[in-house]
């Protein structure tokens, strides 16, 4: 199942970050989860991931993917009465 969140925390240095889902559970999770190989994400992308039983006995994300932000809305067409151009 997939769930969806936030990165609260990514050190680069160390690997590691942690993930907070949108019900409100943080999770943390190793570069070599990031997806898309890259072993980087920035704080605030907003990802889905699998909860899975990790290492250290607590659950951990996995397969951590960005997911595309909604984009803000594009303007509608022009008014076709108004017209740049002139006779």
């Amino acid at each position: 199942m997939t769930t969806l969140g936030t990165v609260v925390d990514f050190d680069e240095q160390r690997g590691y970050g942690t993930v907070r889902a949108d019900d409100g559970r943080e999770l943390f999770f190793h570069c070599t989860a990031i997806a898309d190989g890259s072993r980087t994400i920035p704080v605030g992308a907003s990802v889905a991931f699998a909860v899975v039983p990790g290492h250290r006995g607590t659950w951990e994300a996995a397969d951590v993917q960005p997911v595309p932000t909604p984009a803000a809305p594009s303007p509608g067409p022009e008014d076709p009465g108004s017209s740049s151009t002139t006779s």
